[in-house]
């Protein structure tokens, strides 16, 4: 146990400590959304580590609980980041989609067009050749030299071709009459318009294939969304459970706190009384108390916000981080006052240092695996007293030091 919790208590549930960021950008696989809900977790356990001593003033069943409601909430909001990414993919597909579908159908619009003016310009090209034919006929009897190169014109395969065109443009016929050179220019025509549906029909391929693509890409991103929107609602679940448990646990915890608070303040009232003798303002207080344990401090005196509870509370010791079995001694002579078990402190020593600067001075022992003075006993400054251990509400092997001046608890460091 690590606190002494002041009677004045919100009973509201505080932000407990959050993990980062909610994951939003790029909807992931499943193996790396697991992955990085793994990584999260770590993450949280890391930050729990860090607040060891801070949660030294909780039952080891609400830390528990209160672990497990932090992974709940850490893995419901990269949950939900995931899912809220996977939507917005989603949603840009299908707008993609809407968008690429318009510009399909313009694309086969334009080329059905070009496909009728294709086809009209061959039925042009027909008519035409029905009238050169006749006249080729007419002036075929009176046999002219120039009229050899239109004869390849008109046996030709494909009109359109350049070559037979240009061929048909050095002939003299096409130059002089005026049947000639409309058919020369709608032979060109032709050529061009069978350019434009080809390239209008690629146009029209390439935008079906882009289609289809985007529809595999929607599909694939609606059952993804799906399957995370179940994720979301399990985790949504487990949460309720993880916070349920936990609030359970809470209100268990605060009962022992009240337990605790009464036996604090029962210990407090008899070190007032014996000190009554001695009390008045101390001075130059350093230097008096040695150090109680060969440890170093993991957690210092002083007011903070409760890891937990999420009120201000007095942290009224200090925690000396050492392994479990490491001798602590008396820090100054005294005499023991009380030995016994509370659920929170766990194995707790008092010791009557008597008057000292001024004051009446105690010390108390916390979390101990065990202690090897009794009560009434006189004990001397360095004196073998007990074994650090992790009994109580603690989460590892430490030795919470509390200095009362007066029935009051003070800042140790400022007594060594």
């Amino acid at each position: 146990m690590s606190r002494f919790f002041p009677s004045e208590r919100r009973d509201r549930w505080v932000a407990l400590v959050a993990a980062s960021a909610v994951v939003l950008g790029a909807a992931a696989s499943p193996l790396a959304f697991a992955d990085d809900l793994k990584d999260k977790q770590r993450k949280i356990d890391r930050q729990v580590e860090a607040a060891h001593d801070d949660l030294n003033e909780s039952s080891a069943a609400l830390r528990k609980a209160t672990i497990r409601l932090r992974n709940a909430k850490a893995e419901l909001a990269a949950a939900r980041g995931t899912l809220a990414s996977t939507r917005q993919r989603l949603a840009a597909a299908k707008a993609r989609d809407v968008e690429m579908q318009a510009k399909l159908v313009e694309a086969e619009e334009k080329l059905d067009l070009a496909r009728a003016e294709l086809q009209q310009g061959r039925e042009d090209v027909r008519r035409q050749r029905a009238a050169v034919d006749k006249m080729f006929a007419t002036q075929y009897e009176q046999f002219d030299p120039r009229l050899e190169g239109f004869a390849a014109l008109l046996k030709a395969e494909d009109l359109a071709d350049v070559g037979i065109v240009q061929e048909a443009t050095r002939s003299a016929l096409i130059e002089q009459d005026g049947v000639l050179s409309e058919f020369r220019e709608t032979a060109e025509m032709l050529a061009i318009r069978k350019d434009e549906v080809t390239t209008m029909r690629d146009a029209v391929e390439t935008q079906r294939q882009a289609a289809a693509a985007n529809l595999v890409r929607v599909t694939k991103l609606e059952k993804r969304a799906l399957a995370q929107t179940r994720t979301v609602t399990l985790m949504v679940s487990k949460r309720r459970a993880a916070a349920g448990d936990a609030q359970t646990l809470r209100q268990r915890d605060r009962k022992a706190l009240v337990a605790l608070e009464a036996d604090q303040a029962r210990i407090a009232k008899i070190l007032r009384n014996r000190a009554a003798k001695h009390k008045g303002t101390p001075s130059n207080t350093g230097g008096y108390l040695n150090y109680p344990v060969n440890g170093y401090v993991t957690s210092p005196y002083g007011y903070r916000i409760h890891p937990i509870y999420g009120y201000r509370s007095l942290h009224n010791g200090v925690d000396f981080g050492a392994g479990c079995g490491t001798p602590m001694y008396a820090a100054a002579d005294g005499t023991v006052l009380s030995r016994y078990y509370q659920d929170a402190w766990g194995n707790r020593l008092v010791i009557d240092n008597g008057g000292a600067r001024g004051v009446g001075l105690a010390t108390i022992y916390n979390h101990a695996s065990k202690y090897v003075v009794s009560p009434g006993q006189r004990v001397k400054r360095g004196q073998l007293v007990g074994y650090v251990g992790t009994t109580g509400w603690s989460t590892g092997c430490h030795l919470h030091f509390i200095v009362m001046a007066n029935g009051t608890a003070v800042d140790p460091m400022k007594w060594f």
